[in-house]
């Protein structure tokens, strides 16, 4: 490629009636904005136009861009001229906005391919809709050549009827961009500096414009306020679940699942109703995923099952049954073969291989090795009330049920611990602990 994109992001975004800077909402738990940038991927270089809320733009966009600044919202062409240093060296420019995330790098790409085959100064990616108020209207010659943009606000009754629209997507020629930008001027209905004047001012220069239709109008979609941001949310949900479906995952009810943008799902995975997959999560081929389970950043491996579950910036091996009801909290690394039953919570531990925690548990800043069996409603204790402590279970221990382990403590391999005991130190391989009162009975009470 040999193109530098220019997103338009300085935007407030009143209608969002949002703190939130409007290119920072989410869609399928990704920024608007990151979205653009994924699409424009293929770019060499990348600036963002910031304004309003400008550092907590920068603040997740990182180092990762260029940044201009508009001090003054003075329109799309007053945008653009405030990075002129910093693309005036590039040959072309792709100009789009950052609240357009449905936007495709394959869409961007057969653009690009129609503006250099084409010899065009400009090419403005177009669409037909079905309700074109509010969008600029695309003007034709008699030869069906681009004419002309003719913003909303400023067409006649005769072009509103017009249904291809302008995208605010263009493909420009930087030397064209720059003499253009030069020459707008803000007489119109709003006061602003249209960069879709650009297009008026180069092809009276007789500089060739040319247009870009796209197959599917929703890809131009513009966010301005919640109910577009809940349509635009709901066609990238259908548009994943496509793809994960044609790459041979199956749903139950595509209508009630989520899955993130980065989520990596293998062929003959079942995703069951109302899951939730987010973030840069990777599930491994045949597994179960759901009911009513919510996965975030974490690695699942083959066949495992999470069921009705909450697993969060966690691995876990294959052939791994968790739930119902069970949290995987951040931090954890679970092996392969493994049960973590009902109503289990596991944080910032490691569990090895074969080990059983079947229900009622709860284990917290621990290295549990091999084959281990925990019994219902044990509880690592790691907390003295000011400082977090680690405990250590060695292979092929058993922990009878209703077992506190005050870290820190070690329990040695193939240790084995009486239920009810209450562990505050360190017990060799292959022992047995008891740890309560001797039991006391005393007949004849009540009745006394």
């Amino acid at each position: 490629m040999m193109y530098t994109a220019l997103i338009l992001a300085a935007g407030e975004g009143k209608r969002m009636k949002s703190r939130l800077p409007k290119v920072l909402h989410e869609i399928a738990f990704k920024p608007l904005i990151c979205w653009v940038l994924e699409a424009v991927s293929g770019a060499d270089g990348r600036i963002v136009v910031v304004g309003h809320g400008a550092d907590e733009v920068k603040s997740v966009l990182g180092e990762s861009v260029s940044y201009a600044v508009q001090e003054q919202r003075l329109g799309t062409g007053h945008a653009v001229a405030q990075a002129k240093d910093l693309f005036r060296d590039a040959r072309r420019v792709l100009i789009l906005s950052g609240d357009t995330p449905l936007i495709t790098r394959q869409t961007l790409d057969a653009a690009y391919a129609c503006h250099t085959s084409g010899g065009n100064a400009v090419t403005v990616l177009t669409a037909h809709v079905p309700n074109p108020n509010g969008y600029g209207r695309i003007l034709r010659g008699s030869d069906g050549n681009l004419a002309g943009i003719v913003e909303h606000a400023d067409a006649s009754e005769a072009q509103r009827a017009i249904t291809e629209v302008n995208s605010g997507i263009y493909f420009f020629d930087t030397d064209a961009l720059l003499f253009a930008l030069d020459r707008i001027s803000n007489g119109n209905a709003q006061g602003e500096y249209y960069l879709t004047d650009a297009i008026g001012i180069l092809l009276g220069e007789h500089k060739k414009a040319g247009a870009f239709t796209l197959g599917d109008h929703n890809e131009i979609i513009g966010i301005n306020d919640r109910v577009q941001l809940a349509a635009a949310s709901e066609r990238m949900r259908e548009r994943i679940i496509r793809r994960h479906m044609e790459n041979g995952v199956t749903f139950l009810s595509p209508q009630t699942a989520y899955i993130g943008g980065g989520a990596v799902i293998g062929r003959d995975t079942i995703i069951m109703p109302n899951t939730v997959i987010e973030g840069d999560t990777t599930v491994a081929e045949g597994c179960v995923i759901g009911p009513n389970s919510r996965i975030t950043a974490s690695e699942i491996g083959a066949g495992s099952e999470i069921n009705n579950s909450v697993v969060v910036a966690s691995k876990i091996g294959g052939g791994v049954h968790v739930g119902p009801f069970a949290y995987i909290r951040p931090h954890c690394e679970i092996g392969d073969n493994i049960k973590i039953g009902d109503f289990v919570e596991i944080k910032n531990a490691v569990i090895g291989d074969g080990t059983k925690v079947s229900h009622l548990t709860y284990i917290g800043d621990a290295d549990v090795g091999a084959g281990v069996n925990f019994g219902c409603g044990t509880v690592i204790v790691n907390y003295d009330g000011s400082k977090k402590h680690r405990a250590t279970v060695g292979d092929g221990a058993f922990i009878g049920c209703n077992t506190n382990l005050v870290s820190p403590v070690r329990v040695g391999d193939g240790a084995f611990i009486a239920a009810g005991s209450t562990i505050t130190e360190d017990i060799p391989n292959h022992a047995f602990a008891i740890a309560r009162s001797r039991q006391t009975v005393k007949t004849e009470w009540k009745r006394k």
